[in-house]
């Protein structure tokens, strides 16, 4: 397929992800749908732009309007803790419908790693739920399972960074040496924007990472050595992720309707259990210390 002569739609376009895969795909030459709520800060100017809301159905007619391919990157963390589970869910379903509706024809998905298992956090299991939702549409979903993405502006990398600055001694339960495989976002981009290129992709599921494996300790003692700070980390046994979550959710700048789930998601490894991506999509893989001075270096832009 070239992608030139198709409207790509992007959901959740004003967001961290969003933002970056808009500009991508319209410097590959796409024509780029973004759909927003609300803001549009951060949609690049060169895209159309339309106004919808997963939980409103019948304002997403006109947003899938003669679209193609759909990337799916919205979630309900952000409207408050309560209920996003069924938010998500709902929000999935009516976007179900409405694509088959429309004739969409593709659908790539960016979800977590760790969605494996019996003992998910909310917030995982949110994402598997609604990946099996959207496999049940009549279209082709391509579904990329990532860990933690590095890059200025993501929840996960400002949630380390705010720890990182004002906490040089962290009491902290054993998620610390729960092991990880983070990726940077101008990685995750080259997956979503090589998948759409790339039909062998098509109704298939990947998990994506970096080159390296690290504890969660690990990646907050280089993080503070990247920005010349030092930090003790004290593991205790006694110590919830629940109750980490909380005074995690007053240190940093996150919000706790987003930073508390994913907290209490830290006990559940996040590591690729197969890397069929790296033979359709060849990328040169960042390491994690680039990825964290790279972030650092756009976040004083």
């Amino acid at each position: 397929m070239a992608i030139t002569h198709t409207v790509v739609l992007i959901t959740g376009a004003a967001g961290f992800i969003g933002r970056r895969l808009s500009k991508s795909l319209l410097d590959r030459g796409c024509n780029v749908r973004c759909m927003v709520r609300e803001s549009i800060a951060g949609v690049p100017d060169a895209a159309e732009v339309v106004r919808a809301d997963m939980l409103a159905p019948s304002s997403l007619a006109r947003a899938l309007e003669g679209i193609d391919s759909v990337y799916y990157l919205v979630h309900s963390m952000a409207g408050g803790r309560a209920g996003f589970e069924r938010r998500d869910r709902e929000a999935a379903g009516n976007f179900v419908r409405a694509a088959d509706r429309a004739g969409v024809r593709r659908v790539i998905y960016l979800g977590g790693l760790g969605e494996t298992g019996d003992t998910l956090s909310e917030h995982l299991k949110s994402r598997r739920e609604v990946a099996g939702i959207l496999a049940s549409g009549r279209f082709a979903t391509t579904f990329l399972r990532a860990a933690v993405i590095i890059g200025a502006g993501g929840a996960s990398f400002e949630m380390v960074r705010a720890l990182v600055n004002r906490l040089p001694v962290m009491i902290t339960p054993r998620w610390v040496s729960t092991r990880c495989q983070p990726i940077a976002v101008d990685d995750v981009i080259a997956y979503l924007s090589g998948c759409l290129e790339d039909e062998r992709t098509a109704g298939r599921t990947f998990d994506i990472g970096g080159p390296e494996v690290l504890t969660y300790r690990e990646m907050m003692e280089r993080f503070a050595r990247i920005a010349g700070r030092t930090i003790y980390i004290l593991p205790v046994p006694v110590l919830t992720p629940k109750l980490s979550s909380y005074w995690v959710g007053l240190i940093t700048p996150v919000s706790p309707s987003v930073s508390m789930p994913l907290i209490e998601g830290l006990s559940n490894e996040v590591v690729c259990r197969e890397n069929a991506i790296r033979e359709l999509i060849p990328l040169s893989l960042t390491p994690y210390d680039e990825a964290v001075r790279r972030a650092l270096a756009e976040s004083k832009r």
